[in-house]
């Protein structure tokens, strides 16, 4: 194998977790070249990633199928003679690149109606490849073979150029204390999302003990920030919507911790080797759990768990409201400070 077109996933956190599958490969085969096709906004995270030798645009939005366009990609990619497609998403649509390439081998799980897209088609067998990077791996293995052990887990580097020019650039409240990072949002929807006062109480309780308290997440997270920021009589760093992702990967770089829900987030700080608390309600950490032996893990134990649902489909979110604050200052207190 000389030569690997990636498909890659459109999530954060999913495109962090695909490092397994870059790492399984360099592994496997050292000289390996490894292109990532995704979009434009995960090149911040793949160019954290030695593995990675070239990331390639793909100019779709999620769920736009644009036939003609992926048949005119596919075509100028060609020419680069891969010899391997492995394809993450489990779509048709993503399958159709490396189709109309012409790549000789192009791996990836069943999926919808991919039968002729894909000509390695692997039937996932969930109990045995039950988190998502073990599912991940299994493509760039022959069928059925063991996955490696101990799993090669993501991990992200930054330098202390790139922390500067950040830190000069949005000029954080960062006095030299302790800094607790705050993730409150969750792009896929509020059923995974912890009470905004639940984390306003964690902030003002390490606020009170001279920390500082970064908040973290897109501009669609700004509704969430702003009710913390409200809740903690603007004594926090509020964040959201204000660096762009590689930007944001340096800044949690520079936290002693983080506190999240689900999230990509929760992932990219795992990748940096950062203490996380990781709250989950409606997903499940046997999924996607953070990737790092620092994280410690909270979540109730309710028989409507894990439901998966955007929102919560019997109206209390419970899972979420039973988990107290305490709990997650009793997890931060044993981070080293």
């Amino acid at each position: 194998m000389d030569k690997v077109l990636i498909v890659g996933p459109s999530w954060v956190g999913d495109m962090v977790m695909a490092q397994t599958l870059f790492k399984l490969l360099k592994s496997q085969h050292p000289e390996v070249r490894i292109d990532v096709l995704a979009p434009a906004w995960t090149f911040s995270l793949l160019n954290r990633m030695p593995e990675v030798t070239q990331p390639i645009e793909i100019p779709f939005a999620h769920g736009e199928l644009k036939l003609k366009a992926r048949y005119a990609l596919g075509k100028a990619l060609k020419k680069e003679k891969y010899d391997q497609a492995i394809i993450l998403p489990n779509s048709f649509k993503a399958a159709l690149i490396p189709w109309f390439a012409n790549i000789p081998k192009r791996t990836g799980w069943r999926g919808e109606f991919r039968y002729g897209v894909l000509n390695d088609v692997r039937q996932l067998d969930k109990t045995r490849y039950g988190l998502m990077i073990e599912q991940f791996m299994a493509l760039g293995l022959p069928a059925d073979a063991p996955l490696p052990a101990p799993y090669p887990y993501p991990s992200f580097a930054t330098s202390s150029s790139s922390q500067e020019a950040v830190l000069k650039k949005l000029n954080p409240i960062w006095r030299g204390k302790p800094i607790l990072g705050i993730a409150a949002g969750a792009e896929f929807g509020p059923a995974k999302r912890w009470p905004e006062k639940y984390y306003a109480e964690v902030a003002k309780q390490k606020l009170a003990q001279g920390w500082d308290v970064w908040l973290f997440g897109s501009a669609k997270d700004k509704p969430v920030t702003d009710a913390i920021m409200n809740l903690t009589d603007h004594a926090c760093e509020n964040l959201a919507g204000r660096p762009v992702l590689a930007e944001t990967i340096d800044l949690l770089s520079l936290v002693t911790g983080l506190i999240t829900n689900d999230s990509g987030l929760m992932h990219v700080a795992s990748a940096l080797k950062k203490p996380v608390v990781a709250i989950y309600g409606s997903t499940s950490p046997k999924f996607t759990p953070p990737l790092d032996d620092k994280a410690t893990i909270l979540k109730l134990d309710l028989p409507c768990q894990p439901c998966f649902k955007r929102e919560c489909p019997l109206k209390h979110h419970q899972c979420m409201q039973d988990l107290t604050p305490a709990s997650v200052l009793a997890a931060i207190s044993m981070w080293q400070v």
